[in-house]
């Protein structure tokens, strides 16, 4: 496998919680200056994946590259300035401010005692614009909604001033509205500021929407991966969700959308016997 460019590449992985193997055998690669979704079911291995990748969770076996090194040679300082995580539902320490929160992505950049350059200040700075936070710099974390706590932890990431940006589930709990603004934010840096971006997502739609490219996992392997064409297909969401879908493309974009589905009964007939009883 190619490990070129900055990008993400894992090798013949195999990840386990305790005795229980999640992931196996996984050869997956993160396309560098794209955005990119990783889909599939419950407990299929997707969050689990992203935590290998981004070194929370060491693997049982195999590799994982990070801009063709491998990751475990690297120190935590430098996979930090290369990389950055952001896990489902961060939560932040109590009384902090947003600017102060943000603050803590330069934290892989400094020296000695830690205190911030004016370099820092100014980065910190763009990533609040860049965010439309400047005028929150003061307000609490806490007292933030949903939607704007997340743009404070994808200020903090940018802050870092790294390449990749992993995003675990970024739009749970967020509604309608919030989860396009975070999802727009994130398209947005990818295209203005070339930032690569990996994240998984539990809303097919959305995924198909922004994102370059798609991996759809079950059972911790990767089912297809490809373009949103290519990937949300009836198909594919078969074989990964065993939902029996109808896929539809949007005029202008021709983006696929998932119109309607429904459940797979693979022993229908002994359904209608149970019911007949």
């Amino acid at each position: 496998m190619n490990h070129t460019g900055n990008s993400i590449t894992t090798e013949n992985l195999d990840i386990a919680y305790d005795e229980a193997l999640i992931v196996k055998a996984l050869d997956m690669k993160i396309p560098h200056g794209k955005i990119t979704s990783i889909i599939g079911p419950n407990g299929c291995g997707k969050s689990t994946v992203l935590k290998a990748i981004g070194r929370i969770l060491k693997p049982q076996n195999g590799l994982v590259y990070l801009s063709g090194e491998d990751i475990r040679k690297l120190s935590t300082k430098e996979v930090a300035k290369k990389m950055a995580i952001l896990p489902q539902t961060p939560t932040a320490p109590s009384g902090l401010t947003v600017g102060e929160l943000v603050a803590y992505g330069r934290f892989p950049h400094q020296r000695g005692f830690g205190k911030l350059t004016p370099e820092d200040k100014e980065i910190i700075q763009w990533a609040l614009s860049v965010t439309k936070l400047t005028d929150f710099e003061n307000r609490e974390v806490d007292t933030l909604s949903g939607g704007q706590r997340q743009r404070v932890w994808i200020a903090m990431a940018l802050a870092q001033q790294t390449d990749l940006i992993l995003l675990d589930e970024p739009t749970t709990y967020l509604d309608l509205a919030h989860q396009l603004e975070v999802l727009e934010l994130l398209y947005d840096l990818n295209r203005r500021q070339g930032c690569t971006i990996a994240m998984v997502l539990h809303d097919l739609n959305l995924a198909a929407r922004f994102s370059d490219y798609m991996i759809a996992i079950r059972s911790g392997s990767i089912i297809k991966h490809g373009t949103a064409k290519e990937v949300m297909t009836s198909q594919v969401l078969r074989d990964a969700f065993s939902i029996d879908a109808q896929i539809v493309y949007e005029q202008g974009s021709g983006r696929p959308v998932c119109l309607t589905y429904d459940l797979i009964r693979t022993d229908a007939s002994a359904l209608k016997e149970a019911i007949a009883v």
